[in-house]
């Protein structure tokens, strides 16, 4: 794996040979950042979090594979690849770093510390699982479904079975369709299947399999909105005390939607803390 740069934006190579597009804000010790679906360095809660965190740390956010600068991946899609993304750019963060990890980003960072990537600290917040019966199970085919719609060019009706599926209501996409925003949604819907696929095996309304992140080792802080739906509230507990150094924090008012102001003093405080002896 190797890094170049290019103006602002720093190139890492995966594993496979893929491109990885990252940017780098403040200084300190190594923080990464793990978008959720959707979401990229131009769109989603990464740059507002590395404006609040740099102070404290060097802050790096990154396009996930075939999204913004990213390659579109030398190999075919899978999350062991996802996971080598990761450690490509933790490697040129500087062989170790923090993480700090979003919704399905989150899950993809549970893996990746499962896969033993050299992550100091980790923070998630609300992994979209589902392992109750507070919220109807997600289709086991969901993601071959979306899959679908986009190999037909049906990108807008891959965005909205998605959307639907994460319980936007139906007259906020509606309204959606219309805005400029739509766009960018469009133009990553390929992505939604990998995000999906990720999750899907644990929005089942089944609890976490026994043991499934004993390999985790890094000290974890799992983070759920006060204000988010049960089945999101239940989850996070279930990984926390699912994950072996894990523990839950609750922010009150909070929802699946990240406030930097709200959650960047969250996690600095996690992270700058001095471990127990």
């Amino acid at each position: 794996m190797s890094s170049t740069t290019t103006g602002t934006t720093r190139f890492a190579t995966s594993a496979d040979g893929t491109r990885i597009a990252y940017e780098v804000t403040g200084e300190g010790p190594a923080l990464v950042l793990v978008d959720g679906a959707l979401c990229s360095r131009e769109m989603g809660p990464s740059r507002g979090l590395a404006a609040a965190l740099a102070g404290d740390f060097r802050v790096v956010a990154y396009d996930r594979r075939h999204r913004g600068e990213s390659g579109p991946g030398a190999s075919p899609y899978s999350t062991e690849r996802e996971v080598e993304d990761l450690a490509a750019v933790i490697d040129a963060a500087g062989g170790s770093a923090h993480v700090f990890g979003a919704s399905s980003g989150g899950a993809l960072a549970l893996e990746a510390a499962m896969a033993g990537v050299p992550i100091e600290r980790l923070a998630v917040y609300e992994l979209p699982f589902i392992v109750d019966d507070t919220h109807p199970s997600n289709d086991p085919q969901l993601p071959r479904r979306v899959e679908a719609l986009v190999s037909e060019g049906r990108r807008g009706d891959a965005v909205k079975t998605f959307m639907r599926t994460v319980g936007a209501p139906g007259p906020m996409i509606a309204m959606m369709r219309l805005m400029p925003v739509w766009k960018k949604l469009t133009g990553v819907a390929h992505t939604l299947p990998y995000d999906l696929s990720l999750v899907i095996e644990h929005e089942q309304g089944r609890p976490l399999p026994d043991g499934y992140y004993d390999a985790v080792s890094p000290e974890t802080l799992v983070i759920a909105g006060g204000k988010s739906p049960e089945y999101l509230r239940n989850a996070q507990a279930a990984i926390a005390e699912a994950v072996p150094n894990a523990r839950l924090e609750v922010l009150s008012g909070q929802t699946h939607m990240i406030k930097a102001k709200v959650v960047a003093p969250v996690l600095a405080e996690f992270l700058k803390a001095v471990s127990p002896r």
